[in-house]
């Protein structure tokens, strides 16, 4: 070990900060057009295929969905190579995860395909997709614990990447209503611009894996046995709550993005105005969260967070035909997804924290595996709940925007805002058994805290580098 004297100060360029960043956004905006915001659209309403066979493709996706986390987590645990545990698969699957995106808007047989056909190319397209991106996504989402070893620098890249988090919800948004395609239409525009997106998008997690690299000697360290390991995760009370909001924020933020679009197709409401409402509850969020989050606690503030998200919900599904109620329930959206990204990754860390306390071991990237063994089939259900009560309501998948009749409309509002409302409801009430508040929780950090910071400066130090 080197002397005292020559150790010095562990830092991450910012070059790697930004692009560990932008390649966690691109991978992201992949993932919103597919499982939020446009197959479902595309195949059911553009295509003309049975929205029954389309929900039915999601609820077999999300059998798939919930396993293949935890095992990708388990199995890139134990991967070595010379590029580290996660590099390979970022650099090498971003090429191929580019071309299942175009593909997935490539017409198979034609605009309307035999419904068999249809069925087929979106199953098997959405299967490889979320394969590729649980493997991409999952090693980005580890990358600053691979990255650094000190608190200090990992807390200068979740800054970046919380910065960068603003492109996924917003870009999809936005570019799909300029650039979706009406049934009847040609998709020859639309799918040279999901060429173009997809290869940008690849290109960016591609290149992005030259500027940043892991610690290697992390590849050294023992894993616990997978089923020991699965079992300590659900025998922590607090991971219990936490999934009831983990599970519910999924499931909202898809249901949200994917209805939106519906939502602004057949009510006669200003677009920009709404979206402007939305961008302004986001910022107020962050500011409000970033500002009380010491003084109300973590419990206190998701709790805030829940219960406006569940009133905005409510307000949409009972007055979101007119413009003003419309505007404070999408401020109030925003508020919520402000919450969802900042709150819940900070709330997923005092679970960790309080499993380390009963097990003596750090065990982040299990918990980030069971936790989307659990909170992944939100997305298919959220997609399948929206398409049942379109189809219970009448809504017409081959009319043009503008077009529905009422009884559609009312599909969507339900569709769109009902079950997220309910969901938000009850976590709200959830949270009420939250463990982790209070002194005693403090003090547990606390304690947990003087020992990070002991053991960081024996591994900081046997690395060469000065603790401080």
């Amino acid at each position: 070990m080197n002397s005292s004297n020559e150790l010095i100060q562990e830092t991450v360029p910012l070059k790697s900060r930004i692009w560990v960043s932008i390649a966690d956004a691109a991978c992201a905006m992949l993932n919103t057009f597919i499982v939020s915001i446009g197959l479902t659209y595309y195949f059911t309403s553009y295509r003309g295929m049975d929205p029954s066979l389309a929900a039915v493709v999601w609820l077999m996706f999300g059998v798939w969905n919930a396993v293949n986390d935890p095992l990708f987590g388990y199995i890139s645990d134990r991967t070595k190579t010379k590029l580290g545990r996660r590099i390979p698969y970022i650099r090498y699957g971003a090429p191929l995860i580019g071309l299942i995106f175009f593909m997935s808007w490539v017409n198979i047989g034609g605009v309307q395909a035999s419904q068999s056909l249809m069925f087929i190319q979106m199953l098997v397209l959405l299967f490889l997709f979320d394969s590729l991106y649980t493997a991409i996504a999952t090693s980005i989402y580890v990358m600053p614990f691979e990255m650094a070893i000190s608190n200090k620098a990992r807390g200068s890249i979740m800054i970046w990447k919380l910065i960068f988090a603003v492109f996924p919800l917003a870009v999809p948004l936005v570019l799909w209503g300029f650039i979706r395609p009406e049934p009847g239409t040609s998709a020859n525009v639309f799918q040279w611009i999901m060429l173009g997106f997809g290869l940008v998008m690849a290109a960016l997690i591609f290149v992005s894996t030259y500027f940043y690299q892991e610690k290697h000697f992390q590849q050294e360290e023992g894993q616990l046995p997978f089923l020991k390991s699965l079992k300590a995760c659900f025998t922590n009370r607090s991971f219990i709550v936490f999934e009831v909001i983990s599970f519910t924020v999924i499931y909202v933020q898809t249901a949200l993005m994917l209805g939106l679009n519906y939502y602004l197709a057949e009510f006669e409401l200003p677009a920009i105005p709404l979206y402007g409402a939305l961008a302004v509850g986001i910022l107020a969020g962050v500011i409000l969260f970033v500002n009380v989050r010491d003084r109300w606690g973590i419990k206190r503030a998701t709790m805030f967070m829940a219960g406006v998200f569940s009133v905005g919900c409510f307000l949409i599904l009972g007055l979101g035909r007119q413009f003003l109620p419309a505007l404070v329930g999408f401020f109030s959206f925003g508020i919520g997804f402000a919450g969802g990204m900042y709150l819940i990754p900070l709330m997923n860390g005092d679970v960790v924290d309080m499993d380390e306390h009963r097990t003596g071991l750090r065990r982040e990237g299990m918990y980030a595996g069971v936790n989307s063994f659990i909170t992944k089939p939100a997305i298919s259900l959220a997609n399948s709940a929206f398409l049942w009560f379109l189809s219970l309501y009448n809504y017409n998948f081959a009319g043009l925007a503008g077009t529905q009749s009422e009884g559609a409309k009312t599909g969507i509002l339900l569709g769109w805002v009902l079950i997220p409302g309910i969901l938000l409801g009850i976590s709200f009430l959830s949270l009420f058994l939250y463990p982790l508040a209070g002194d005693a929780w403090e003090k547990i950090k606390g304690d947990l805290a003087l020992g990070h910071a002991e053991k960081e400066r024996k591994l900081l130090e046997s690395k060469g580098i000065r603790y401080e």
